[in-house]
């Protein structure tokens, strides 16, 4: 794949000889650093202060993450390992690097079925939630599930008896299966001995069983529970010795040579047709299945002896998420909150000619950005709206709205990143629909994924034409607006106006490179302006006057900038760092990082807002931005890094965004220099913060 224009440097740089910054024990490993964050947000789900169902949804988030860390992250070492290419700074050989995810993987996976089996299981059940093994049902229950097995469940499978005509099936990832033990022989003479049950994808995994026959209101079920019990009905005249069920997780990321291609919407849909069906990265099964079946199944996967899980439990475990769905108990969720709304917003852009609006979110609505759009897509004056588009969620009303718009006359084009993880099917329909509708829909830049957030709107006042702009940390979803903490700008500012347009320019034709005014844009300037910065810092620091950095992101791993902060924090710049999933740099090196400091915030909603913060002599700097401090990011892909010029706003993303989080001591995680992360608590003499709360309690009050 190509890379940024820094990263031949970059690379070379790297691996350059003698640098003491460069040692590999100064590095954590990225793929390690990010399972263990799975362990903190499995600490939530151990925690009695959240309330009950929402610790099931972070034990189900935690499955859910861990299954996504094999598909991608595994994925990738075992793609490192196969084709001989070079470990990370961290020195680690992709096949060490395999052994340990295998080795921490399995401990996390014990974790979560112990807090499983231990903890949530039986407080739900005390709290009149209960998911009922087969062990528990009673003579109705089995009644009711068996007249459901034959109507509901029975009709769609297919079950698959292993003999030379019929070979080992092909196994969708991530899907529900059976291995059945056989004895006797059908109505051909066929002597059974192995079968598989697949269950389609059309079937609930969970099933909720009727009050009038369980007595109870909240009573569930799962679908391997039910499989297992009447899967003999699926084999008559034959016995059923055993009943295993399993999953596998395969590899999902999808490879295109884009320079190969003519059409990389046609491509990526033929690469999706396979994608349920790549090399396997990890086999989950009961813990009672016998030896010799787990060999069978290791050898027709082709996987080691270390990459299958053996599972207390249901192996899907993670679909008991829809429990907290269809339980509406508020006495076992966090309370509802409504976000703060804008004064104003029914008059956008007299608004945004006016003053800069920062949206803080959750604890800000996103409707102004809705609202933007759609007065944009109304107003007669509106000659041309320019977005961004990562992921958008089912039933965008921002897609509506621009959609609209181009119905409307208005010159309307959308980037669409086709290539948004998991998204990329929706994303293709997407750009369908957008086409459909008259919309020029543009996919980006060969080799680099589209991960900016821009909106920009070109509306005719009088003689002259006026930009307004949005700018975000997160993508237009509203859905992720309720969940996830991002920040907004909205401004009329003409000068991120020509900046902004000048990229949207760039993206859709074949622009030269373009100097910006204020934003700083991966893959050109965004990681040497963060270096000079990083740099500048330290230089202060050196010549006695004040120097500090706080930056908050979702990770960090670019070793030129990890570098650049060991430097910085040797002359004296103070440095605390906000990473809330994968870090490796290492803190608290006597020398190197004894400056600086780590943390890791979990709490009821997921931290996504990327901020940096320069004091620079007195002269404060403070970047927005949509890019994590990543190789890929920084290198790798089209991103934005954009200044809050308003001193006011700027303050409120300090104080909010950063303050107001390094004070944190009830969510916060300090990293450790052997890398353990230390759960933080108050001390004797300091108030509980928790910096969710105060925004909750500050903005949504």
């Amino acid at each position: 794949m190509p890379r940024g224009p820094h990263a031949a440097a970059s690379r070379a740089d790297d691996q350059a000889p003698g640098d003491p910054l460069s040692d590999p024990a100064l590095y954590f490993n990225r793929e390690l650093s990010q399972l263990d964050f799975n362990f903190r947000v499995l600490a939530q789900a151990q925690d009695e202060a959240v309330p009950l169902l929402e610790r099931l949804r972070y034990l189900c988030i935690s499955c859910t993450n861990l299954d996504e860390f094999f598909e991608i992250r595994a994925a990738t070492v075992r793609h490192a390992q196969d084709f001989g290419m070079p470990g990370a700074p961290d020195g680690l050989a992709p096949s060490t690097v395999l052994r340990r995810i295998h080795e921490r993987a399995a401990s996390l996976v014990e974790a979560q079925y112990r807090c499983w089996n231990e903890l949530l299981r039986p407080a739900l059940n005390d709290a009149g939630v209960r998911i009922l093994g087969r062990e528990k049902w009673n003579a109705r229950q089995k009644r009711w599930l068996r007249t459901y097995f034959r109507d509901e469940i029975m009709p769609v499978l297919s079950p698959l008896g292993l003999d030379p005509a019929h070979p080992f099936p092909k196994i969708l990832n991530k899907s529900l299966n059976i291995v059945v033990v056989l004895k006797g022989k059908d109505a051909f003479g066929r002597s059974g001995h192995l079968a598989i049950v697949r269950a389609p994808r059309s079937l609930p995994r969970i099933i909720q069983l009727p009050e009038r026959v369980s007595g109870g209101e909240h009573d569930f079920v799962f679908l391997s529970s039910v499989l297992s019990e009447f899967v003999d009905e699926l084999f008559p005249g034959m016995r059923v010795k055993g009943a295993y069920q399993f999953r596998v997780t395969r590899n999902s990321e999808l490879i295109v040579d884009e320079e190969e291609v003519e059409n990389l919407a046609l491509a990526l849909r033929d690469e999706l047709i396979g994608r349920g069906y790549l090399r396997a990265m990890r086999l989950e099964i009961a813990a009672d299945c016998p030896r010799p079946i787990v060999r069978t199944l290791l050898e027709n996967f082709e996987l080691p002896e270390n990459a299958v899980y053996r599972i207390d439990g249901a192996v899907n475990l993670n679909r008991v998420i829809q429990v907290y769905d269809l339980v509406q108990r508020p006495d076992l969720k966090f309370p509802p909150f409504q976000p703060r709304q804008l004064p104003g917003s029914d008059a956008m852009f007299e608004l945004l000619s006016e003053r800069d609006v920062l949206l803080h979110h959750p604890f800000d609505a996103f409707t102004p950005v809705l609202e933007l759009i759609r007065q944009a897509a109304e107003d007669p004056n509106v000659l041309a709206i320019k977005q961004t588009l990562y992921r958008t969620g089912k039933d965008s009303a921002i897609v509506e709205h621009l959609v609209q718009a181009a119905r409307n006359g208005k010159d309307v084009t959308v980037v669409v990143e086709l290539r948004a993880r998991f998204d990329e099917e929706a994303n293709l329909g997407l750009a369908d629909r957008l086409q459909e509708a008259g919309v020029q829909v543009v996919y980006g830049v060969v080799g680099y994924k589209t991960h900016a957030k821009m909106l920009l709107i070109v509306r005719r006042e009088g003689r002259r034409l006026c930009r307004y702009v949005h700018l975000g940390t997160g993508n237009y979803h509203s859905g992720t607006a309720r969940a996830y903490t991002d920040l907004g700008l909205l401004t009329s500012d003409p000068q991120i106006g020509e900046d902004v347009h000048q990229i949207f320019q760039q993206l859709s034709g074949l622009a030269p490179l373009i100097r910006l005014h204020h934003l700083l844009q991966s893959p050109f300037t965004l990681h040497p302006g963060l270096l000079e910065r990083i740099a500048r810092e330290a230089q202060h620091a050196r010549d006695g006057r004040p120097a500090r950095i706080i930056a908050k992101m979702n990770a960090l791993n670019e070793p030129q900038v990890i570098r650049a902060l060991y430097a910085a924090s040797q002359a004296g710049v103070r440095i605390d760092l906000i990473v809330r999933g994968a870090c490796t740099l290492r803190p608290g090196v006597e020398g190197i990082s004894d400056n600086i400091r780590v943390v890791s915030i979990v709490g009821r909603f997921l931290e996504h807002h990327r901020v940096y913060w320069f004091t620079n002599d007195g002269q404060q700097e403070l970047y927005c931005a949509s890019a994590d401090w990543l190789e890929r990011n920084l290198l790798h892909r089209v991103e934005t890094c954009f200044p809050v010029l308003d001193a006011a706003l700027a303050g409120r993303v300090r104080e909010e965004a950063l303050n107001n989080y390094l004070a944190d001591n009830l969510n916060a995680w300090e990293l450790q220099a052997d890398g353990a992360y230390r759960k933080l608590a108050p001390a004797d003499d300091a108030m509980p913060h928790s910096a969710q709360s105060w925004l909750l309690a500050k903005l949504c009050g």
